[in-house]
């Protein structure tokens, strides 16, 4: 182990990590967190700019066709993951094979020799890319965990998950939580276009507890609702009971929505017509870390946790429930009976 002292802290931290961080939250703290939100810096500023949003020429694994931001975003991401040592393997939506971060390098090698931590990321660079040609709202979704692989694993060893929200400014909403048992904790960052200026804009995100002064519900897929009655009664419901309509489109700002108002209840349905299309490694599980630790409930199209199950590949997909907890539950009896 290396006799070096560890590295100082960032003063953009919370009270509550900043206060005697184990190991793992320490190596995150000083490594991980300031280069991912580099990146996510460095997306923001860059999306300003790209007034040309255009198809790159290329397709990912899945045969989605790549824009010349998601190829940004990206390479944005992969060289924040180049200098974080402790990060062993890393796969996103548009390269979906966990690969090895540092290969060769001796550099990397030998940082992570003088610690026992190891980190693997799933990320989607750049979520929303449909809606971008319009100039909406548009997020980066980082899910790190402990350990080499985030494959074959419980989603419960995914210890961090970082939200990149690109609107009229640039923030990050992350979230942590080291051990499945720990209620973690959620908070938000306000970044500026260099990266080198962080800061802590909220420093514990929650979830409202009813009575709500105003309700707010976000339907995904509506047009699921022509073939699905019980899916038509839900919005026919919200309608009825004058919930405020907040979609966009877009996962990431649905949520900070959701996060920012303090209430909401994001409904992306499955069935027979309509598939799934959520990618649970790069969408999902993070997205259910960060309401969980917001106090809130995330499940799938089933009803059940999102975090619940693991995933072999980096394909595999699902729809999602989330929000405050008694608005999901009432939107799983409805659909689910």
């Amino acid at each position: 182990m290396s006799s070096q002292p560890p590295l100082p802290l960032p003063p953009w931290l919370p009270p509550q990590l900043s206060q005697s961080p184990s190991p793992t939250l320490h190596a995150l703290s000083t490594s991980l967190l300031p280069h991912l939100l580099t990146a996510i810096s460095q997306i923001g500023a860059s999306l300003r700019t790209s007034h040309h949003v255009a198809l790159a020429g290329s397709a990912n694994l899945f045969g989605d066709d790549q824009l010349n931001v998601d190829v940004s975003a990206e390479n944005a991401v992969r060289a924040a993951l180049a200098k974080c040592p402790l990060v062993v393997t890393a796969s996103s939506e548009e390269d979906p094979q966990e690969k090895e971060v540092h290969q060769g390098g001796e550099a990397a090698a030998a940082a992570a020799a003088a610690s026992d931590e190891r980190f693997s990321v799933a990320f989607d660079p750049l979520d929303g890319s449909s809606i971008i040609g319009a100039n909406w709202s548009v997020g980066t979704i980082l899910g790190i965990w402990k350990g080499e692989t985030a494959l074959g694993k419980s989603p419960k060893e995914q210890i961090c998950s970082i939200l990149g929200v690109y609107g009229p400014r640039t923030t990050a909403i992350v979230a942590i939580r080291e051990k499945p048992e720990d209620a973690g904790l959620c908070f938000e960052l306000g970044l500026d276009d260099s990266g080198c200026n962080i800061e802590l804009v909220r420093p514990n995100v929650r979830l409202s507890s009813p009575p709500y002064k105003t309700r707010y519900f976000a339907p995904a897929n509506l047009r699921a609702a022509a073939e699905s009655p019980s899916y038509a009664e839900l919005v026919a419901s919200f309608i009825r009971e004058k919930y405020t309509l907040r979609y966009s489109g877009g996962l990431v700002p649905d949520l900070g929505h959701i996060l920012t108002k303090g209430h909401g209840v994001y409904i992306s349905p499955v069935t027979r017509a309509s598939k799934a299309k959520l990618r649970k490694l790069y969408e999902l599980f993070p997205v259910g870390l960060v309401v969980e630790c917001a106090g809130g409930k995330a499940v799938d199209e089933n009803g059940r946790d999102v975090l619940e199950k693991g995933v072999e590949g980096c394909d595999e997909r699902g729809g999602i429930i989330f929000g405050n907890t008694d608005e999901v539950e009432e939107v799983v009896k409805v659909l689910l009976g």
